[in-house]
């Protein structure tokens, strides 16, 4: 009983609030206010407050509740600690696997970065017209890096 009072004191202070919107010709707003203002009516109306009502002092509801929550609380650890470890294990083999054949067979380290001395540059060389031209830029790249 309470509740559907309440209701309908907001709708009618929303109502009250659009009428004032409209009277400085603020339309839309106004319209917008209004529609805003009979949600809770329209609420009462379906008989959504009084489940709401008789939800809110249950046990039983509250304890499925806490189950929805602890179901999600899991779901969201689960998901934080596969996307910080990096996926699934067959993923983690992978990478881990692709890590190990970056490293050159005689070398200690990955040769991701500089080495202590510059690199040599290649030779220049003429330069063939076509798609010949492109591979011997990657090929200089690659020589570069180590690879």
């Amino acid at each position: 009983m309470i509740a559907e009072t309440v209701c309908s004191a907001v709708s009618a202070a929303g109502l009250g609030i659009a009428v004032v919107t409209a009277y400085r010709k603020r339309f839309l707003a106004a319209a917008r206010i209004a529609a805003y203002s009979l949600v809770p009516v329209g609420l009462v109306m379906t008989g959504v407050v009084g489940w709401a009502a008789d939800t809110a002092f249950s046990p039983t509801a509250w304890a499925g509740f806490a189950l929805l929550g602890g179901a999600w609380l899991l779901f969201a650890t689960t998901r934080a600690v596969e996307r910080r470890s990096g996926g699934t294990r067959k993923e983690r083999k992978a990478a881990k696997a692709a890590q190990r054949e970056a490293v050159a067979p005689a070398a200690s380290a990955p040769s991701l970065g500089e080495g202590a001395r510059p690199a040599a540059r290649p030779a220049t060389t003429p330069r063939a017209t076509g798609a010949s031209d492109d591979f011997s830029d990657i090929e200089a790249i690659l020589k570069k890096h180590g690879i």
